[in-house]
């Protein structure tokens, strides 16, 4: 990432396809102190179908909040 870019300091720790879905992330790591943003969300009026990574979120959490947050979401199916 480069410096002074929106991710600085963030990593990846899911994709989701939808805003529904995202909110229920955000919310599932607030409940442990762990903030998120959301990267790549797409206006669902201009796009109301994700496909080829349209509408596709990445939610990004810091660095240090890394190991934890991938640890806690790895008993939450992903939806395919």
């Amino acid at each position: 990432m480069n410096k002074g870019s929106p991710a600085s300091g963030l990593k990846e720790v899911r994709r989701v396809w939808g805003p529904a879905e995202a909110e229920v992330v955000r919310s599932f790591l607030a409940n442990y102190g762990i903030n998120c943003v959301f990267l790549g969300q797409a206006n669902p009026t201009s796009y109301p179908i994700a496909t080829d990574g349209l509408g596709e979120i990445r939610i990004m959490v810091a660095e240090e909040d890394y190991e934890v947050a991938l640890k806690l979401l790895q008993d939450i199916p992903e939806i395919e």
